[in-house]
């Protein structure tokens, strides 16, 4: 990412330029993204082509102001620390689902990202409702954020018995994952309930292509669901437009919702509250391509 992308980039996030690498430049940064930037799956049922490369990536966000889903998210923003000086690890996580039952490998993408200070920090800005701010990865203890109690502990052995983690480092940058890797897989908590569990082994952007075309192609995909578009608000709460109902979340947890009735009440919505202009409303993807829709294997 050349210096007009980075320039470009933070002007879509409303951001400064931070002087160093620091723990509190990233915590900033990490909040702005989920103040401006919204976790959404339009593109699945737009029928837009999810291409994870930074270019398309840059174009997509910063370019066209939409925002995306994790891969997407995490991934750009993890180009964005990196030119901004921090060293910066992809790391694959499997979401928690029913039953404590984990999702498909590469379910997830979050971000271990190394400060000025030398502090290591789990970064997310692309699970929808989520921490904040980064958390501290060596903290064993309750971390209090605006969206909840976090704890991150190391996992227990998975389905198969097996303790995963080595603590295996990226490479040098460029191409290659680059930065610190935690010793152990571990699970992250939100409230006393595990969200997901975050795989100690670095990875690159290509790696995760297989969990966006699983998420934008298969019937058990939550994604396929329902249209999907959310961030934080600037008292903290939560603004979601989930096919036509738009939900209103308070950061003390009072919760207003309307049914959006029109379509010209619908892409109102995701102008106003997302920044999002569309020329039409997004239809459910199983709807607009019948049953057999992402049953390929």
């Amino acid at each position: 990412m050349d210096s007009a992308q980075v320039d470009a980039y933070l002007r879509r996030l409303g951001a400064e330029r931070p002087p160093r690498p620091t723990a509190e430049a990233l915590g900033a940064l990490h909040l702005r993204h989920l103040r401006t930037v919204p976790f959404e799956n339009l593109s699945v049922h737009l029928g837009e082509e999810i291409v994870l490369a930074e270019t398309p990536l840059h174009d997509k966000v910063v370019g066209r102001g939409r925002g995306g889903f994790c891969y997407e998210l995490n991934g750009l923003f993890g180009a964005l620390l990196t030119a901004l000086g921090y060293r910066v690890t992809m790391l694959a996580a499997r979401v928690y689902g029913d039953g404590g039952r984990v999702g498909i490998p590469y379910d997830h993408m979050a971000l271990l990202v190394r400060t000025e200070e030398g502090g290591d920090w789990l970064a997310d800005v692309g699970f929808g409702a989520h921490s904040h701010g980064p958390l501290a990865v060596g903290e064993r203890a309750d971390q209090e954020d605006g969206g909840g109690t976090f704890r991150v502990v190391e996992s227990g052995p998975d389905a198969a018995g097996v303790r995963g983690g080595d603590g295996v480092r990226g490479g040098d940058g460029g191409a290659k994952a680059s930065g610190p890797a935690p010793a152990a897989d571990l699970d992250v908590l939100r409230d006393g309930k595990q969200v997901y569990r975050v795989e100690a082994r670095p990875r690159v952007l290509d790696d995760f292509v297989s969990g966006a075309w699983w998420h934008s192609t298969s019937p058990r995909s939550h994604f396929l669901q329902s249209t999907v578009c959310s961030r934080v608000t600037g008292d903290g709460g939560r603004i979601t437009l989930s096919g036509r109902r738009l939900t209103s979340t308070a950061a003390g947890g009072g919760r207003e919702e309307r049914e959006l009735e029109t379509d010209a009440e619908v892409l109102a919505a995701y102008r106003e509250h997302f920044g999002i202009r569309l020329d039409r409303v997004p239809v459910r993807r199983q709807d607009d391509t019948g049953p057999q829709a992402g049953t390929r294997p």
